[in-house]
């Protein structure tokens, strides 16, 4: 009966550290607030080297069905505060399709949301997932590269994600880049970076995605180009 007792003090302190401790080390600090607002319709250019704007292509959008809750502060509502949605020709016939979604909160309730499960609610199969590395100028870039398909619509993507200045594409490692900066009390920000095309064959459209990053990527000044990349 003794050590019954002892168990339920040991189990009722426990509860109370561990509510104690969620309290303490909860983040506050919001880390978009730590830095500079870009505007990214103002970042992205519209143009450059042989890439042209096409205005009439729209490409497939994230969807929420949980895109609103309650927190404290109604500024962090939405999961994404820009969205940047355009396609891109170059010359040659050829159309890339780019989003940049950012959001300024990446914590367990509102995270940026995968193109698998985007793609997924919009009616697309997706197979052929895997992770890769792209060589840019500043680096090796981590992408994770997937085949989106819906009745003739066959559509390869290319995309990664931050998590802060992380960039953290797998589910555990996004949930392992909020853990630190939450350790640290802070509430991360997050991007979608997101490429993809249609109309040709797997192999070149990765290929056409590749050379559409790189040059992407050496358009921006170099200070506006880090939000695309690992700061880490």
């Amino acid at each position: 009966m003794k050590s019954s007792r002892i168990g339920v003090v040991l189990a009722s302190i426990a509860i109370a550290g561990t509510a104690i401790a969620g309290e303490v080390f909860a983040p506050r600090q919001l880390m978009a607030r730590t830095t500079a607002s870009q505007s990214l319709e103002t970042v992205i250019p519209k143009q450059f080297g042989n890439w042209k704007l096409v205005p009439e292509i729209s490409p497939v959008k994230p969807v929420d069905p949980e895109a609103y809750v309650q927190p404290p502060d109604p500024l962090l509502a939405k999961v994404y505060s820009q969205e940047v949605a355009r396609g891109y020709t170059d010359g040659e016939g050829h159309i890339v399709m780019l989003l940049v979604a950012y959001g300024p909160v990446q914590n367990y309730k509102l995270k940026a949301h995968r193109p698998e499960i985007c793609y997924t609610a919009n009616g697309f199969r997706v197979s052929e997932k895997n992770a890769s590395t792209l060589a840019v100028s500043d680096g090796a870039l981590k992408i994770t590269r997937l085949i989106a398909e819906r009745e003739s619509r066959y559509e390869p993507i290319t995309y990664w994600m931050k998590v802060g200045n992380e960039i953290s594409n797998g589910v555990v490692d996004n949930q392992i880049s909020r853990l630190k900066y939450g350790l640290r009390g802070i509430i991360p920000d997050g991007s979608l970076i997101r490429v993809s095309t249609i109309g040709l064959n797997k192999e070149a459209s990765f290929k056409l995605q590749d050379q559409f990053i790189r040059e992407l990527l050496a358009a921006l000044p170099s200070q506006e180009r880090e939000f695309f990349l690992d700061k880490s």
